[in-house]
């Protein structure tokens, strides 16, 4: 998120295929949610996880257009970008914290775009734009950081990015023009939202509970309460568009003097992150310690607690073939939940089969990943 100082954005809060460049390109985006994007979003109860989307399942697709680095003038990077051989696994949903301008064109878009790339390279000396894609409040789509398009349209690879400490190397970053911590975005660029979004799962295997906040992960206020409190609502338009369970994962909240299995699966994680933790099953001060500096490394609050933003941030994807900690924190709480798991550190095919059989018991889809939604259901 950004704020502005004349025309140079600043950050308020911020804690250390068929795709072409060079013009402005249309994808095939759903346009989910066109019936309502006239207007203002309405001023309906905040809790909207349990409200069926309206309009969206029978919206016709149409072509949303994202211009990319070269439409809108961008300079080229500082430095080389590093594109990692994978795709994206989550989508984070910002704020620029800037005005709520009235000026809906395209030129205006481009503008920001400007202004948030000068910001970025000279007063943060990043390499570029910190963010993927930017969303205008007359809802025009750009390409933020160099490469983000093709690589969203190759749907293997991700470029990393500057958005979000601790999820660059794997998170697509959307920044959404505007302040919303006390209103709520323009209808027609909401809609814009969730036609990218849904077009970022196409492309890289998402599902809509996948998509988060910027707050979920980093001591910040972005995007602003009033967009944070529509990303159930989000997630629910995106899944009527690609399908699929829109609950994000639920996480326990462990503090001191706490003990037992998921204890011990906390310390594993911690200690594949180089905390100094010998796994007993107990939370006190050593670990208490171990939180705080794993806090502060990915700019989480430093409070000694794992919740949300704790589990979040050591929630890494874990799949057969890996092996370390992370993977005996799997093995650790498969056996909790009366799923026999050697806890060796290796997914093998033993741990595979269990972590499938786990995912049957409790609804989900039994692909044998453990996502933050597996990793939930099992903490839980």
């Amino acid at each position: 998120m950004t704020t502005v100082t004349g025309s140079n954005p600043r950050r308020r809060s911020l804690l250390t295929g068929v795709l072409a460049l060079g013009a402005a390109t249309a994808l095939p985006v759903a346009a989910a949610g066109r019936a309502r994007a006239d207007g203002d979003l309405p001023d309906a109860p905040r809790d909207t996880a349990q409200t069926a989307p309206r309009g969206t399942a029978q919206a016709a697709r149409q072509a949303t257009v994202i211009a990319d680095c070269d439409t809108w003038g961008a300079r080229p990077p500082g430095a080389p970008l590093t594109v990692r051989p994978a795709p994206a696994v989550k989508i984070i949903v910002h704020h620029t914290a800037t005005p709520n301008v009235t000026d809906l064109s395209r030129e205006q878009a481009f503008r920001l775009a400007r202004s948030m790339q000068v910001w970025a390279m000279d007063d943060r000396g990043w390499s570029d734009t910190g963010q993927h894609f930017t969303i205008s409040r007359g809802a025009h789509v750009v390409e933020g950081r160099h490469g983000s398009l093709a690589a969203l349209g190759a749907g293997d690879r991700t470029v990393e990015a500057a958005h979000c400490t601790g999820q660059n190397t794997v998170a697509i970053g959307i920044e959404n023009e505007g302040t919303y911590t006390s209103v709520d975005p323009r209808g027609e660029q909401y809609a814009a939202l969730v036609d990218l979004c849904a077009h970022i799962g196409q492309q890289y295997g998402l599902r809509a509970y996948q998509i988060y906040g910027h707050r979920d992960f980093n001591a910040t206020e972005c995007p602003g309460d009033r967009l944070y409190a529509l990303l159930p609502r989000l997630r629910h338009d995106v899944a009527a568009l690609i399908g699929g369970d829109p609950a994000p994962p639920v996480w326990p909240l462990l503090r001191t003097g706490d003990a037992g299995e998921r204890v011990r699966a906390l310390q594993h994680l911690l200690a594949g992150r180089g905390a100094p933790l010998v796994p007993d099953g107990s939370f006190g001060p050593a670990t208490e310690q171990a939180v705080r500096d794993f806090q502060r490394l990915v700019r989480a609050r430093p409070d000694g607690l794992a919740g949300d933003q704790t589990w979040h941030q050591l929630g890494a994807p874990v799949r057969a073939g890996d092996a370390g900690e992370a993977v005996r924190a799997v093995q650790v709480l498969l056996g909790a939940r009366g799923v026999p798991a050697e806890v060796d550190g290796l997914f093998g095919s033993g741990t595979a089969a269990a972590v499938a059989s786990f995912q049957s018991g409790a609804g989900l889809p039994a692909d044998g990943l453990v996502d933050a939604r597996t990793l939930g259901r099992l903490l839980g």
